[in-house]
């Protein structure tokens, strides 16, 4: 079993990713400015800011993955990339890859076209940042990561968060960059989400790359 760090465990997507790890037996760790108030067994918390270098420092040491479930927003907002060239440094001296969980509009309608965060005017202006923020990860700060950084970026379906619950259906489909159901962008609850992203680490045969989760 591994040693998971989940910088942003107690999130939306994160917080299933926690216990979707800890139901299979890996050590999990999980990074967040508060602890939940219903943790989750087995489960180390650790309360801290990610804007802080030494608390990411001391959550990545002595992990074997580390995954970065950060929003670009709150407390976030402005410096969210810094964090996570922050996390991706930290990680590449560890030596340890890390999962990144993305967002639906850095995917593609169809290969080669171009991502659907190019087109926002059907998208209230008030999300805009946070959208170019999390697809800037992708399209630009990832790739130049150095190449001793492993990596993988994993977006959800359209119908991915909080304030779109979906059905649990216990299964995924699993695509590259191109969204799995480009009709009408998908759905997929974060219970299946996690269950994909877990089965990515576990099988490990991802890199440098981007995919994509749906139902």
């Amino acid at each position: 079993m591994s040693r998971i760090t989940v910088i942003g465990g107690t999130g939306y997507a994160g917080s299933a990713i926690v216990a979707e790890a800890a139901s299979r037996g890996h050590q999990v760790t999980a990074l967040s400015r508060s602890v939940p108030s219903a943790p989750v067994p087995n489960v180390t918390y650790r309360q801290g800011d990610a804007r802080d270098e030494a608390t990411l420092s001391a959550s990545i040491e002595g992990a074997d993955v580390v995954v970065a479930a950060l929003a670009p927003r709150g407390p976030l907002a402005g410096v969210f990339r810094d964090v996570y060239r922050t996390v991706a440094r930290l990680a590449d001296a560890a030596g340890v890859p890390l999962f990144v969980v993305g967002g639906y509009s850095s995917l593609r309608p169809a290969p080669g076209a171009e991502r659907f965060v190019a087109d926002l005017s059907h998208v209230p202006a008030e999300l805009h940042d946070e959208i170019r923020a999390g697809a800037a990860l992708i399209i630009e700060d990832l790739p130049a990561a150095p190449a001793t950084l492993d990596w993988v970026f994993v977006s959800p379906a359209l119908r991915f968060g909080a304030y779109l619950p979906s059905e649990q259906l216990g299964r995924y489909r699993l695509g590259d960059d191109v969204a799995v159901a480009p009709e009408d962008g998908g759905a997929i609850s974060a219970a299946d989400y996690a269950l994909g992203f877990v089965d990515l680490i576990e099988k490990g045969d991802h890199h440098r790359t981007q995919v994509n989760l749906g139902n």
